[in-house]
Order: structure tokens, then C-alpha cells, then sequence
């Protein structure tokens, strides 16, 4: 055997090592919630292992959350390479676990947005069976999902699970079908105000700054107002959604407290801006310098509100089941402990340190490619989208939100890609019978104009193609040539394997959560277990 072979034999004997210890963090976390839960077990009126059961399933669905859904939080800053793996790792869990800890809430509604009719629910033995199913089935779409690498919904696979469930027990006459169609509804307002969002910001950047001859002195007034429409638009973001439990507050309160942050953000780091613009040259890779450590707060921010928000989807069945076996309370509201909290923050943060680099790298380099600018733009749509459809009260998802607007980000991109392929078209067809340096010379020229001055180069051209098309002998690319040159040009930044992958698991996330809760309630029916 020889040394090449040795090498790959010690290589994948490494990887297996890495994996083995990841399982088994990820085992002993599962094994100390269980330990956990005996501890808290002493007021039970019930099966005091079916709440050890329960925090086990809990505690493994918190650990597929961090794996899967806090990869768009943090992916694009990953990405565009505004924070190390490791850096946007501590910070999501640091944040997460806080958010869901400190913010996480005294109320969870396990029903998930009325899906099922409340009266299948007054039966303990079924609400208990029902939320099992639900968490079992939830977790285990959520392990696929990350182990393909496709972002998919928590809060859909958790409503999946309810709602086949609740069919299995009561029958598809105790589902409410429009609350459904909003979720389905969802699959397209999320992504489509999400890329749309990103991709207006995106353009706007382009237009006020990297598109303008002096882009530092662009930066310099354009870069202060977009950092208070940041600083605004996160305020608002955290105390709507992350903050909302502990310190609730009304809409213009939340909205002038937001405006004051904004205002303050802005004139601190003006001169800071205009210091550090006067020793940076003007290419657009230097521009994108401002934009990193609005990064680092934004997955920060994001995190937290994540954590404070998200954790129910691991916590709110349990905290039902244990409600249910303290003392039945129809399954409407179920009041979370401390210990429950806990251990969905503690999951969460294992999961994304043990399995979320894959859709860290996943949501921040494998769709498109991010840079700072690019993840600002998508960060801005995360938090925008969700504050307009909150108060438009359309149904939303943050993970589509934010592959919605990497993908906006990359499609945008192609779009100007191809109009400025077409253009480049249009300059060398109008000067095809003459000398190639000139031809050369205006492209370069056309390049580094500003926006308008290009629009005006376009306009001479177009006169002079006009003028000259009155001579028929005048050369001209025909159709084939024409046909080839697009071909040759033509890119696709935007990967369409990934879309294609994505955007079937969000289609398929709630039947087959759905599906494999059916099963579960019925195999966990058939057992005749003593509630």
C-alpha cells in the first residue's frame, strides 16, 4: 500500500472521528435535557416519561433549528466574508441562546396560527399523542432537509407535523383550510417581497454609489443615510419581534424609540465614515469596507431576534406536553419554564456550532456570490420584509425571506450582467468597419462613464447606426454571429441546481411533515400508551 493511499485512508478515518464526536455532543445534550426534565417531573399529574420523552424529541428538534434555520441569519455576512466561520458561529449562538433564554417569552400558542380546531384538543390523551407526533415529525424533516443542504422552515415543518396529525385524529373537517392556504400563500409572498426588497436596495447602492465616477465621495454622503435606515429599520425589527414579550410596547412608541436610535447611529458614525474614506481608493472593492461591521450587527441582531422567536418551534410542543400532564388546560396557551426555555436556547446554539457550517456555506456562497455590499442589502430585506407584512398581516417565513433575497441579489445581477452584454453588443456592431484599437478604446471609456454618460455614449451610437443603415453595404453581424456572441457572454450567476433544490423542499416542507406526523400519531395510537 502506498503513502497516497495511507493519506486518504488517515483522512476519512479523521472525518469519521469528527462526526463520531459531533453525534455524540449531540447525544449527551439530548441525554442532560432528559436529566433535566426528571429533575422538574416532581409536580406531574402524569406519565412522568412521556415529559422525559417529550424533552429528549424537544431538545434534538431545538439542535435541527440551529442546524438549518440560523444559517440565514448569519450566511450572508459568511459569505461576503464579513465574518470568519468561527466568528459568525460564536456570535449566533451567543445570540440565539440569549435571545431565546431573555426573550423567549412566559406564553408559546402550540396551536400554530388556529391550523386545527381546538375541540380535538380537549382530549388529553390526544393533545399529548397530537404534540409528539408534531415534534418527532418536525425534527426529523428538519435532519433531511440539513443533510441535503436545503433551508427550509421550522415554524412550516412544526405546522406540517400539526396538521397531519390533527387529521389522523380527528378527521380533514377539523382543519382550517384558509389558515392553510395563507401558509401555502407564504411559499410565494416570502421570497418574492424578500428578492424584491434586496434587490431595490442593491440596485439603489449601485446607482447612488458604486455605478458614480468619485465612488468615496458618493460613499461619503450616501453611506451615513443608509446606516440610519438600517439602525431604524433593526430597532424596529427588535422590539416588534424580539423584544416584544419582555418589554411590549405600542407601534408609535416602538416607532419613536427606533427614529432616535436611527438619528443617533447616524450622526456617530459620520465622521467616523469620512475619516475613514480618506485613505481608501476608489474601487468598488474598497467601498464594500463600510458595510462589514453593519454586517456584524445585523446576524447579531437577527440572532437574537431568531432565538427570542424560533425557540417555540422546539419549545412550544413540549411546554404544552408538560402543561398537559401538570394539569390539562385545553392546549390553547401553554406557559414555558425556565428549564424548557433553556434547553431550546442550549440546542439551538449546539446545533449551529456542530452542523450549521453546511448551510452557512450553503445560503453565503453556494447560490450566488455574496460581498458586503450584496449581504447588507440582503440583511435590510430580512428585517424590512418582515416589518411591512407584519402590518399588512400577510403570512411570511424568515428563512424564505432571506434565500428570497440571495436569490433576489443574484437574479438582479444576471439582469444587469445581460443589459450590459447588450450594450457592449450594440457599441461593437456600430463600430464593426472600423479599427479594433477604437473599438477597444470607447468600451473602456463606456466602462468607467457614470450611468447618464453612458446613456448619452448609447445615443450617438444609436444616431450613428441609424445614419449609416441607409447604406446597404455597410457590414453587419448576422443572426448566427449574433446568436453566438450572446451564448458566449451569457452567465447564469444565480446556481440553478441550488433553486431547483430549495425551492421543492419549501414546497414539499409541510406534507411531508405532515405525512410522517400522520404516521407517528397513528403507530404512537396503536401503542395504547397509559396518559
Amino acid at each position: 500500500m502506498d503513502i497516497k493511499n495511507l493519506n486518504q485512508i488517515e483522512k476519512a478515518t479523521k472525518f469519521g472521528q469528527r462526526d463520531a464526536a459531533k453525534l455524540g455532543l449531540a447525544i449527551l445534550f439530548v441525554f442532560c435535557a432528559a436529566a433535566l426534565a426528571s429533575l422538574y417531573s416532581t409536580t406531574l399529574s402524569g406519565n412522568v416519561g412521556i415529559l422525559v420523552i417529550a424533552t429528549m424529541i424537544g431538545g434534538y428538534m431545538a439542535i435541527n433549528i440551529g442546524a438549518n434555520d440560523v444559517a440565514n441569519n448569519v450566511g450572508p455576512a459568511v459569505g461576503s466574508k464579513a465574518l470568519t466561520m468561527g466568528g459568525a458561529i460564536l456570535i449566533a449562538a451567543i445570540c440565539e441562546a440569549s435571545g431565546a433564554i431573555i426573550a423567549g417569552g412566559d406564553v408559546v400558542d402550540t396551536i400554530r396560527s388556529g391550523i386545527i380546531s381546538k375541540s380535538i384538543l380537549q382530549d388529553r390523551e390526544t393533545f399529548i399523542l397530537l404534540m409528539l407526533s408534531a415534534l418527532i415529525a418536525g425534527a426529523l424533516w428538519l435532519h433531511l432537509a440539513t443533510a441535503i443542504g436545503a433551508p427550509v422552515s421550522t415554524t412550516h415543518s412544526i405546522v406540517g407535523g400539526i396538521l397531519g396529525a390533527g387529521i389522523v385524529a380527528g378527521g380533514a373537517g377539523i382543519v382550517n383550510w384558509v389558515e392553510v392556504a395563507r401558509i401555502v400563500a407564504s411559499w410565494v409572498i416570502s421570497p418574492l417581497f424578500g428578492g424584491v426588497i434586496a434587490a431595490i436596495f442593491l440596485m439603489l447602492i449601485k446607482r447612488a454609489i458604486t455605478y458614480q465616477i468619485d465612488k468615496i465621495a458618493a460613499a461619503k454622503r450616501v453611506v451615513p443615510w443608509l446606516l440610519f435606515v438600517m439602525s431604524g429599520s433593526f430597532a424596529l425589527y427588535l422590539i416588534t419581534k424580539g423584544l416584544k414579550r419582555l418589554v411590549p410596547l405600542s407601534l408609535p412608541l416602538a416607532l419613536l424609540i427606533s427614529l432616535a436610535i436611527a438619528v443617533i447611529v447616524f450622526f456617530l458614525s459620520r465622521p467616523f465614515i469620512l475619516k475613514v474614506a480618506g485613505s481608501m481608493q476608489n474601487t468598488k472593492e474598497e467601498i464594500n469596507r463600510f458595510f462589514t461591521i453593519p454586517l456584524i450587527f445585523a446576524a447579531a441582531l437577527l440572532s437574537f431576534a431568531h432565538g427570542a422567536n424560533d425557540v417555540a418551534n422546539a419549545v412550544g410542543p413540549l411546554a404544552a406536553i408538560n402543561e398537559a400532564l401538570i394539569g390539562f388546560s385545553h392546549g390553547d396557551k401553554a406557559g414555558v419554564p425556565l428549564w424548557i426555555m433553556a434547553i431550546g436556547g442550549a440546542g439551538i446554539s449546539l446545533g449551529l456550532a456542530l452542523y450549521g457550517p453546511k448551510l452557512i456555506k450553503t445560503v453565503g456562497s453556494e447560490i450566488t456570490d455574496l460581498d458586503q455590499i450584496r449581504a447588507f442589502c440582503i440583511a435590510m430585506s430580512a428585517a424590512l420584509t418582515v416589518l411591512i407584512a407584519s402590518q399588512l398581516g400577510l403570512p411570511v417565513s424568515s428563512t424564505h425571506i432571506a434565500v428570497g433575497a440571495v436569490f433576489g441579489v443574484g437574479f438582479l445581477r444576471e439582469h444587469l450582467k445581460k443589459r450590459y452584454y447588450e450594450m457592449e453588443q450594440q457599441i461593437i456592431e456600430a463600430h464593426q468597419d472600423e479599427d479594433g484599437a477604437k473599438v477597444q478604446e470607447f468600451l473602456r471609456r463606456f466602462k468607467k462613464a457614470s450611468t447618464p454618460k453612458k446613456e448619452l455614449m448609447l445615443k450617438s451610437l444609436k444616431r450613428k447606426v441609424a445614419l449609416e443603415s441607409a447604406d446597404p453595404e455597410a457590414p453587419r453581424f448576422n443572426k448566427k454571429e449574433k446568436k453566438q456572441l450572446k451564448k458566449v457572454y451569457k452567465q447564469e450567476l444565480v446556481k440553478r441546481s441550488a433553486l431547483n433544490k430549495i425551492v421543492a423542499t419549501w414546497i414539499i416542507t409541510v406534507p411531508a411533515a405532515a405525512l410522517l406526523s400522520a404516521g407517528i400519531f397513528a403507530f404512537l395510537k396503536s401503542l395504547s400508551i397509559d396518559l
